[in-house]
């Protein structure tokens, strides 16, 4: 593919300037476009029966919950998410938003971890509406995401967008999209960083949640992507 392409579109610079090392001998022509995310808020309110509803059969309270989306697999982390979460001291909630029916990896973990056993880790399942999935984003006192492979991902997008604080993996991946909006940490980290996070005053938080927010309107809207398209088929 990369020997016969007339040009490659990369969805992360990492991914291009591996492309550009690992495949140099078909001197390969690339260039970088970004995925891209919604930045409308929510339609929802606190007052709505379906927030009310799932907050209320989670036992879950809005700003005091730790948030992660996304596919129950090992290579996104979720064993050190939760053992770094575990390990903090933190006193908020750790809502993990996935599908673990009839998942290997989840008995092993919980066999490995214990996570049952810690009231605070809570899995709620799915949410397929995704107006209710933004409120509970918004609504998160922040956000882990723990993918260290596969470029610019959908999800982590969503984050920077939605919650005010995000804890992302350090890994390039991560930094080049949150560069400064974001507070990192390695797999042996995530508790210190976690008590860390939770040192931090409103100001500081909001700052954190402007930046994000300025970080995805400069270079992450569906707008913005379309035309960088737009411009690479028109010539």
């Amino acid at each position: 593919m990369v020997k016969h392409a007339d040009l490659l579109i990369c969805d992360s610079k990492n991914i291009e300037a591996y492309i550009q090392k690992d495949y140099a001998k078909y001197k390969p022509q690339t260039t970088y476009i970004a995925y891209g995310t919604d930045t409308s808020k929510s339609i929802l309110s606190k007052e709505d029966d379906k927030v009310g509803t799932w907050f209320a059969d989670k036992q879950v309270s809005e700003g005091d919950y730790y948030l992660v989306v996304g596919r129950f697999v090992p290579e996104n982390n979720y064993e050190a998410m939760i053992r770094g979460f575990m390990q903090s001291n933190s006193k908020k909630d750790f809502v993990l938003i996935t599908n673990v029916e009839q998942n290997k990896f989840y008995e092993q973990l919980r066999k490995d971890t214990g996570f049952d056993q810690d009231p605070r880790v809570k899995f709620v399942g799915t949410v397929y509406d995704q107006e209710l999935l933004k409120y509970i984003r918004e609504n998160a006192f922040a956000y882990f995401h723990g993918h260290e492979v596969g470029g610019t991902n959908p999800s982590l997008l969503e984050a920077l967008e939605s919650t005010k604080l995000n804890l992302l993996l350090d890994v390039g991946f991560n930094r080049e999209v949150g560069e400064e909006g974001a507070l990192y940490w390695k797999k042996d980290q995530l508790a210190h960083v976690i008590d860390q996070a939770e040192q931090l005053d409103a100001q500081a938080i909001e700052d954190f949640n402007q930046k994000s927010s300025q970080r995805i309107a400069e270079a992450f809207t569906w707008e913005k992507i379309v035309t960088d398209y737009e411009k690479v088929f028109k010539g």
